[in-house]
C-alpha cells in the first residue's frame, strides 16, 4: 500500500518549496478562527472536543493562548501568503466549517477553522496576523538545505516506548530508527514514482525528490543528496517552472557544502572556514566548489538583486580562493564592507595541538576547574542524540587530555547547552546539561561532582528529571538568598520552571507560586540584580512575542515588568545576559535577535536598511527602567546569532561580545562576530583582524585564560544542528595586549559556595593617578556557553595596585581590600579579613609561545 498520503504531510510540514510556490486556481484569502494551546496533546484533545460538537468560539475564549482569544479566536479574513508555511499548508484546501490538523507554531500548537466571510466582520478588509502566525513578510529566510525539520517530524511521529524521554540510550535509538524508517519510506515512494505507480503531480514529485535529498543531507550523505536534488531540478525544468529557481539555489548550496567535506574543512578548519578578505590556503579538491560558484553565478544572471545568492557567491569565491578578484563586479561585496580597519591582533586556533579534539554538532562549551587543581578544564556537548559528552582535563605539563570515561560521563549523550555551578556547596563544580531545544522534550542531566575526579548523574534523585521539557537555556541564581543556588529554566512551548534548592540535594518547582511560570518559546534566560536592591531578578528572551522581565519582590514572588521597564526585546529573541557594559555600577541588558536570514546579514554588511529587528542593548537608567541605546552604540545589526557570550579580549576593563552565528541550513554560511567595547561608548566589529569569523555554525562560547598568561582566550563550540554539519571545536588563543589584570576566585560561606551573584568592584589607579571603577557580577556569562566562575578583570595599562570590594549576596557582607597587586590570582573567602594569593604560573597550551 502506498504511503504517499503520509509522505505528503511530511512534505508540507518540512519543505520550503511547497510554501514558496502558489497553487493554481485557489483564492489567496480565507476567513479563519484559531485556538492555540501549549502542547500537542492538548491540541489533539481540542480537535476531538470540536469534532464532538463543542463550540469553537467558546473553547477559544476559554483556553486559547493566542491574542485573538477574546474574539473567540477570530483572525478575520487573512491572506494565505501572510501565514507561516505550516499554517498556510494546513488550511489552503479546507472548506468552510472544516478544521485543520494540529500545527506547531512558536507560541504553541494551533488548530484553525475556516469560517464564512460573514463571520469575519468587514469581509472586504484583509486582517494582519501576529508574529507567531506570520510568514516571513519582508524578511527572507535562508534557503533550507539540512533536513532538520524533516528529521524532527520523523522523530516526533515515530512510535516510542513508554518513558522514552527519560533514558538517553533510548532517545538515541529512537532517533536512529526514525531516520532509518524515513529513509525507507521515502526511497519506496521514489521507486514507485519512477515506475509510474503513483498519481503524484509533477509539483509533488519535485518535493518528493527534494525530501529525499534533505534526509540524505541531514545525515551527511551529500553525494546522494545532490543526486536527489538534481532529479528534482530536472523535473522542475521540464514541468514545474516555478520550482526551477529554488532548486538551482539548493543545488549550489549542496555542492558548496560537499566541497567543504571533500577538503576536510570541518575536521581541520584552520583558516579555511574563516571570513577572509585576503587569499586563503588553497583547496586540494576544487571541483565541487567551482561548480557551486558556477551555479550561484547562473542563478544570479536572472536575479541580480538577490542578496542571498550574492552573499553565497562571495562566500563560494572565498572558499575557492578567488575572492575578491574573480567575483563579478556587480555582485562583489567589497572587502571594506567586512573590515572597519581596527586591529586587535590575530587570535589563532590552537584547539587540535592543545589536545581539544572535539568534533560534533551544535552544543555547549563550559570552562572551569572541575578537579580543584587550579587548572581550567573544558566540557563540550553535541545536540545529536547519540553524541557523547566530553570532558577535557588540563594537564600540568600543558595541553588537554580527554577523560570523559574516567570521569564517569560515558552514556551522557546529546545536550544543546550546559552550565556549571556548585549546587550543594561542597566546593566541587557540578554540571547541568540541557536537551530538547528546537526538538522534542527530553530530560536534563544534573551531574554531581564527587570531588574525586568523577561525576554521578543525580537528575532523578534531585527532582530535575520530570517533567521532560524542550530547553536549551537555564540560569543558576540564589533567588531567595538562603545561601544555596536555585535553578530557573526557560522552556519551549511549556511553562518555565523555577527549582528552589531544598538544601538537601533536591529541588522543588515553585515557578507557579513565584509567578514566573509563563509559557513561551524561550531561547535565553538571565539573572541579575538590575535595581540594586540585593535581590536577583530574571529576564526571559522569547522567540516570538514580548520578552519577560521578572523583578524579584524579595518574598518568593516576582512581578513581570518588561514593557514598563522598556525591555520588550526584538520580537525574535535568543541569547541574553545582564552585564555592566559602561561600568557605572548598574547592570545593563543585552538581547540577541534571531532572524535566520542570509539576506538580512548581507544588508548589515552592505549598510542597507534591515527588515528584521536588530540586536538590542538596553542601558540601565538607575530608576528601574532601561533605555534602548542599540543604535547609539553601533549594535543596530542583524547577524543571526545563536551561542554568544561576553568577556574582555584586550584587558581594558570593558566587556566585549562574541556572537556565534547561523541556523540549521547549510546555506547559512555567515561569520561569527567579535565586537570590541570602546570605553563603554560604542562597539566595533573586529572580526576580520582577530581571525574569529568562523563561517560555520557557532554555538557555545566561553572566555577563559586557559594558558594563565593574563588574557582571555575564546573556547568556541562549532557545529550545526545536523550530523551532516558537524565541526571541530575552536580554541582562539588571545595574542595579548600588554594591559594589566587581576583574577578573583571567591568562596561563599553564608552565601552560596560558588559566589554566584556576588558583586565585585575593582578600582585601579593608573600612572597618572586617575582612578576608575570596574564592576563585575559572578556568573558564567551569556545564556549559551559558560565561562569560569573565577572572574578575570582587565585593568588597562600602567596599573600596579588596585582596591577590591566584594558584596556578598546572601549575607550582605561587604569586604574591602586596598593596595592589592595586579597581574595575580587571589582567593577571597566570605567575611575573611585577608585574601590569599594563588600561585598560578604561566602554562602554555602548545609549546612555548611569545606574545
Amino acid at each position: 500500500m502506498s504511503s504517499v498520503p503520509r509522505l505528503t504531510i511530511l512534505l508540507l510540514i518540512a519543505l520550503f518549496v511547497a510554501a514558496a510556490l502558489p497553487r493554481a486556481g485557489q483564492s489567496d484569502e480565507v476567513a479563519l478562527r484559531i485556538i492555540v494551546v501549549g502542547s500537542k496533546e492538548e491540541a489533539q484533545q481540542i480537535v476531538e472536543r470540536l469534532r464532538q460538537g463543542e463550540n469553537f468560539v467558546a473553547l477559544a475564549t476559554q483556553v486559547s493562548l493566542d491574542p485573538s482569544a477574546d474574539r473567540g479566536g477570530l483572525l478575520g479574513r487573512v491572506a494565505l501568503s501572510s501565514l507561516r508555511p505550516a499554517l498556510r499548508n494546513a488550511v489552503e484546501n479546507l472548506a468552510v466549517g472544516e478544521l485543520s490538523a494540529v500545527v506547531q507554531i512558536p507560541t504553541g500548537y494551533a488548530v484553525l477553522k475556516v469560517v464564512a466571510d460573514s463571520e469575519a466582520g468587514d469581509s472586504g478588509r484583509t486582517s494582519t496576523v501576529n508574529r507567531a502566525l506570520a510568514a516571513a513578510g519582508s524578511v527572507r529566510y535562508a534557503t533550507d538545505v539540512a533536513g532538520f525539520t524533516a528529521a524532527i517530524t520523523l522523530f516526533d511521529d515515530f512510535e516510542k516506548p513508554d518513558d522514552w524521554s527519560q533514558d538517553l540510550q533510548t532517545i538515541c535509538q529512537v532517533r536512529r530508527q526514525s531516520l532509518a524508517s524515513g529513509d525507507e519510506t521515502v526511497a519506496r515512494n521514489v521507486a514507485e514514482a519512477a515506475a509510474g505507480g503513483t498519481n503524484l503531480r509533477p509539483f509533488d514529485e519535485v518535493q518528493l525528490h527534494y525530501l529525499q535529498g534533505q534526509l540524505h543531507a541531514y545525515q551527511g550523505r551529500m553525494e546522494q543528496a545532490i543526486e536527489a536534488f538534481t532529479r528534482a531540478h530536472r523535473l522542475a525544468v521540464a514541468e514545474v517552472p516555478e520550482a526551477v529557481a529554488p532548486m538551482e539555489l539548493v543545488l549550489a548550496v549542496a555542492n558548496l557544502h560537499q566541497g567543504g567535506i571533500e577538503n576536510g574543512v570541518m575536521h581541520t578548519p584552520g583558516d579555511r572556514c574563516l571570513l577572509s578578505v585576503k587569499s586563503r590556503p588553497p583547496l586540494s579538491r576544487t571541483e565541487r566548489v567551482q561548480r557551486a560558484v558556477e551555479q550561484f553565478t547562473t542563478y544570479l544572471l536572472n536575479r541580480p538583486d538577490d542578496l542571498e545568492g550574492r552573499w553565497l557567491l562571495n562566500v563560494a569565491h572565498m572558499t575557492a580562493g578567488s575572492y575578491p578578484e574573480r567575483v563579478p563586479a556587480g555582485q562583489l561585496i567589497a572587502p571594506q564592507a567586512f573590515d572597519p580597519g581596527e586591529d586587535v591582533g590575530r587570535f589563532h586556533d590552537i584547539a587540535e595541538p592543545a589536545g581539544l579534539s572535539f568534533f560534533g554538532t551544535a552544543g555547549a562549551a563550559v570552562v572551569d576547574d572541575f578537579d580543584n587543581d587550579g587548572l581550567l578544564d573544558v566540557v563540550a556537548t553535541s545536540m545529536y542524540s547519540c553524541d557523547q559528552m566530553r570532558l577535557f582535563r588540563r594537564l600540568p605539563g600543558g595541553g588537554f587530555s580527554e577523560q570523559s570515561g574516567k570521569a564517569g560521563l560515558s552514556g551522557q549523550l546529546g545536550g544543546l547547552n550546559a552550565m556549571q555551578t556548585d549546587y550543594n556547596n561542597d566546593g566541587n563544580v557540578d554540571i547541568l546539561v540541557l536537551r530538547g531545544g528546537w526538538d522534542l522534550p527530553q530530560r536534563k542531566s544534573l551531574l554531581r561532582n564527587n570531588g574525586d575526579g568523577t561525576f554521578t548523574d543525580v537528575t532523578a534523585a534531585s527532582g530535575l528529571a520530570r517533567p521532560a521539557t524542550s530547553t536549551q537555556t537555564a540560569v543558576w541564581t540564589d533567588f531567595d538568598r538562603d545561601g544555596f543556588v536555585d535553578l530557573f529554566v526557560g522552556n519551549e512551548d511549556s511553562p518555565a520552571q523555577l527549582f528552589r534548592n531544598k538544601r538537601d540535594g533536591t529541588f522543588e518547582d515553585v515557578a507557579a507560586a513565584a509567578r514566573v511560570d509563563r509559557r513561551a518559546f524561550t531561547k535565553g534566560v538571565a539573572a541579575g540584580d538590575y535595581d540594586n536592591d540585593g535581590w536577583p531578578d530574571l529576564y526571559v528572551s522569547n522567540f516570538g512575542g514580548t520578552n519577560f522581565l521578572y523583578r524579584n519582590n524579595g518574598n518568593g514572588t516576582f512581578t513581570e515588568l518588561a514593557l514598563a521597564a522598556g525591555v520588550p526585546g526584538p520580537g525574535y529573541g535568543f541569547a541574553t545576559w545582564f552585564f555592566d557594559y559602561d561600568n557605572d555600577g548598574w547592570q545593563d541588558l543585552f538581547v540577541a535577535s534571531f532572524y535566520t536570514s542570509i539576506e538580512e546579514t548581507a544588508r548589515t554588511y552592505l549598510k542597507l536598511p534591515n527588515n528584521a529587528d536588530t540586536l538590542k542593548l538596553y542601558r540601565n537608567m538607575r530608576d528601574g527602567s532601561f533605555q534602548d541605546v542599540t543604535r547609539g552604540v553601533g549594535l543596530n545589526k542583524a547577524w543571526m546569532p545563536m551561542g554568544s557570550n561576553f568577556g574582555d579580549i584586550d584587558n581594558d576593563g570593558f566587556l566585549d561580545i562574541y556572537l556565534g552565528t547561523g541556523n540549521p541550513s547549510y546555506a547559512s554560511l555567515v561569520p561569527s562576530v567579535l565586537l570590541r567595547n570602546r570605553n563603554g561608548q560604542t562597539f566595533v566589529d573586529v572580526t576580520v583582524s582577530s581571525g574569529t569569523g568562523e563561517l560555520h555554525k557557532g554555538h557555545g562560547v566561553a572566555f577563559a585564560d586557559l594558558d594563565r598568561d593574563g588574557d582571555q582566550d575564546i573556547v568556541f563550540e562549532v557545529g550545526g544542528a545536523t550530523p551532516g554539519d558537524a565541526h571541530a571545536l575552536r580554541l582562539f588563543e588571545n595574542p595579548g595586549h600588554a594591559n594589566n589584570w587581576i583574577d578573583l576566585k571567591l568562596a561563599g560561606v553564608k552565601s552560596n559556595r560558588a559566589a554566584i551573584g556576588a558583586r565585585i568592584t575593582v578600582t585601579p589607579t593608573d600612572a597618572n593617578g586617575v582612578r576608575r571603577a570596574i564592576h563585575r557580577v559572578v556568573g558564567s556569562g551569556g545564556s549559551f556557553g559558560a565561562s569560569p566562575l573565577q572572574q578575570h578583570i582587565g585593568l588597562g595599562p600602567s596599573v600596579r595596585l588596585v582596591d577590591v570590594e566584594v558584596l556578598w549576596p546572601a549575607s550582605g557582607v561587604r569586604q574591602r581590600f586596598t593596595g592589592v597587586d595586579t597581574n595575580q590570582v587571589i582567593e577571597i573567602t566570605e567575611s575573611s579579613s585577608e585574601y590569599r594569593r594563588l600561585e598560578r604560573p604561566r602554562l602554555p597550551l602548545v609549546g612555548s609561545r611569545t606574545k
